[in-house]
């Protein structure tokens, strides 16, 4: 109502000012017809003019009229260049950042709610270097201020720092237009202000503030680097620290650039992944699936049957897994690709410096223009009183620790309700193994919906997982040869006997031992990065689970790819790291993926959405494959078939994203998903699916009336 009343005076206003031809007088030749009664105005009243001439400016400024330049020659001729400049500086200012305010006032919202996606990275540029921008357009009289006024509105920068920041960035154009009027005579248009050569002037002068930047990037570099001896020459283009996703990626990318490239790892090559993670625990689920179909054959027509093995066989295969997935992340093969390999602890001895300690002896010293840190993460073991003393596995040291066991663990506990923990505790669940999983959450998988997390859980109990959440473990404690995790849940403490503790509360970035320290390299949980991957230093870049803020082994690459290339290439062209798309999959049963926003998160920001789920339970394939459970999400725009983000619950849930990633990457709505023939039968008809219930819910019904009327006209009925 209150918006409605005011824009109701704004639009009276304005065309009163059309009705009444006042645009007239804010013309070159309007003005040099009136400049005589003026004169004699101001010198009968030199205040009072002054300031209603402020005034006027400041309501054609704020109103976006048409005369703000020709006003602006009428000050130099009445006011002088000192008066003139004064007056209309402050004016054109007041008068801007009124127009910038009406245009937040009565646009922002609106613009915002519905473009939001859109305008995030323009709204996260503008919170940063907001000013810079504004500045430079403020020098550059090419573009139209008023529209710059009304477009800054629609952004977050602050009221007062667009006041300043205009006040100074027309100053130089105030000027030269004033001047201009103090010679009103002469002048025969506006164009003849700005002739080729002031104009060219102006483009230098918006040109000056990228100069600048450069040239106060060098200095912040010469700083940051002043108490450092810069090498003349380096033995290698990159060093990269760490041979896991994130480091395999960033030295191939630099020996297939045919830079000189030296790969440092202390451990195994393939970092956790290969070693410890994505290849061993998809392994174990393979065969922790097995033994539940084999416990329910009879869906398949088949006999139930109780599976026996080997707990070392099924952990021998897990091995023989990792070791024929190897061969693709070696020594032999990066060597062959161009890449120098070297096993051993690496550490920053100066921005340019690494030495290696190497693991068959010796150091060695090299220097590169730029670095690479890979370093990767590792499980976080939480401060419980007693766990040392108990023992306990991690992620990370099970594969080999359960290796030399015969059997399976009897009484397992998992701390964590993460995608690791529920990974891990229906697998083992799956075997044989009597799990407790404890979350210290109200629930597990937190970060997914919640209808996904109940999902989840209801499929671990099913398993025989017990799930204890809104526990909090406390202590670990051993009497009489047996082990307890001591717990509480709504104040009452509860003792809980186990055989194996597993830790999986989570991973944290390496961020200790390589020198870091050393060099001042910021660190807050992971490596403290620009949206280019560089610490502190412009030459030292971090990707992977060390510089966050994912940690997943695809996210790593991606990151690696950005790191490498500006790493390389910087000094002619630097890329932004890229995370507007970015999946993930949990491989519980049935398996959780997702991309984009989901509903908590799109309500956690305030994004408008619009939800459309298909039942997996309908699709031909899974019902012959007795799986027919999950669901396919997707939350679009509002309207229209934009995709803002989907969540995928069932098997093969991790293959079917891949469809949706595709679309949103390449900007590709629900109905070229629709369009896109399908085969029949598959699981990827899920999606086609989806997207036909999002075309259903927005059908055209006042043309199918039509169209029904139409066909009824055609039978002759």
């Amino acid at each position: 109502m209150k918006k409605g009343i005011i824009l109701g005076l704004i639009a009276v206003v304005i065309v009163l000012f059309f009705s009444y031809d006042l645009q007239s007088l804010l013309t070159l030749d309007g003005l040099k017809n009136g400049l005589s009664d003026f004169e004699v105005w101001r010198s009968e009243s030199p205040l009072l003019v002054a300031f209603g001439f402020l005034t006027v400016y400041v309501l054609v400024t704020a109103l976006s009229l048409p005369g703000a330049a020709v006003m602006t020659l009428a000050a130099g001729a009445l006011f002088g260049v000192l008066w003139g400049t004064v007056i209309v500086s402050f004016a054109s200012s007041m008068g801007a950042t009124l127009a910038f305010l009406a245009s937040r006032y009565f646009l922002q919202e609106t613009i915002q709610t519905k473009f939001g996606d859109r305008l995030k990275a323009i709204n996260e540029g503008i919170e940063k270097e907001g000013a810079f921008y504004l500045f430079t357009l403020r020098l550059v009289p090419v573009f139209p201020f008023f529209l710059i006024n009304l477009l800054m509105g629609l952004t977050p920068i602050k009221a007062a720092t667009f006041y300043w920041v205009s006040q100074i960035g027309m100053l130089a154009g105030t000027i030269v237009y004033v001047n201009a009027g103090t010679q009103l005579a002469q002048i025969d248009s506006l164009s003849g202000i700005l002739s080729p050569a002031l104009l060219f002037s102006f483009v230098l002068l918006g040109i000056f503030p990228l100069i600048a930047k450069k040239i106060i990037a060098i200095f912040q570099a010469k700083r940051v680097y002043e108490k450092w001896t810069k090498p003349s020459t380096f033995d290698r283009n990159l060093i990269v620290i760490g041979a896991g996703a994130g480091g395999l990626v960033s030295s191939y990318i630099a020996a297939a650039v045919k830079a000189k490239v030296t790969l440092i790892e202390a451990h195994k090559m393939g970092g956790d992944c290969l070693n410890y993670g994505c290849v061993p625990s998809k392994a174990l689920i393979k065969s922790a699936k097995l033994a539940k179909k084999m416990q329910n054959a009879e869906n398949y027509g088949l006999r139930n049957v109780q599976p026996e093995f080997s707990f070392k066989k099924v952990m021998q295969r897990i091995h023989n897994v990792i070791a024929e997935v190897e061969p693709h992340d070696s020594v032999e093969r990066y060597t062959g690709l161009g890449v120098e390999v070297l096993q051993g602890y690496a550490k920053l001895i100066d921005p340019w410096t690494v030495e290696v300690a190497l693991n068959d002896g010796g150091t060695q010293r090299l220097t590169s223009r730029s670095i690479v840190i890979a370093a990767g993460a590792s499980p976080f073991i939480p401060p419980l009183p007693g766990i040392e003393a108990s023992g306990y596995v991690t992620s990370d040291t099970l594969w080999d620790e359960f290796a030399k066991r015969d059997e399976i663990p009897k009484r397992l506990v998992v701390l964590g309700g993460g995608p690791i923990g529920c990974e891990l505790s229906q697998s083992f669940a799956r075997l044989g193994s009597e799990v407790i999983q404890i979350e210290r959450g109200e629930r597990i998988m937190a970060r997914e919906d919640q209808e996904v997390s109940e999902l989840a859980k209801a499929s671990l109990e099913r398993d025989g997982v017990r799930v204890l959440t809104a526990h909090s473990a406390l202590r670990c404690e051993q009497e009489s040869g047996a082990k307890f995790i001591v717990v509480e849940h709504q104040g009452v403490e509860q003792r809980i006997e186990y055989d194996d503790l597993l830790c999986a509360v989570g991973r944290v970035a390496r961020l200790t031992g390589y020198g870091l320290e050393t060099l001042g390299i910021e660190t807050n949980r992971t490596v403290i990065t620009n949206e280019y991957l560089e610490t502190l230093y412009p030459n030292i870049y971090a990707a992977g689970d060390v510089a966050g803020p994912f940690q997943f082994t695809h996210t790593a690459a991606h990151q690696a790819w950005y790191a490498a290339v500006n790493a390389l290439f910087g000094q002619f062209k630097k890329f932004k790291a890229d995370y507007s798309v970015i999946p993930w999959a949990t491989f519980v049963d049935p398996e959780v993926a997702r991309v984009g926003f989901n509903e908590q998160e799109a309500k956690e920001q305030g994004i408008a959405y619009e939800v459309t789920k298909y039942g997996i339970d309908d699709l031909d394939r899974a019902i012959a494959e007795s799986a027919a459970h999950g669901f396919v999400k997707v939350l679009t725009v509002p309207g229209k078939d934009k995709i803002l983000g989907v969540t995928l619950v069932g098997e093969h849930a991790g293959d079917l994203l891949a469809e949706f990633v595709f679309a949103m990457r390449h900007g590709l709505g629900l109905n070229k998903i629709l369009g896109t023939i399908h085969t029949y039968p598959t699981w990827a008809e899920a999606n086609k699916y989806a997207a036909g219930e999002w075309k259903k819910a927005h059908a055209p019904e006042a043309a199918l009336r039509f169209l029904e009327k139409y066909h009824t006209w055609r039978r002759g009925s």
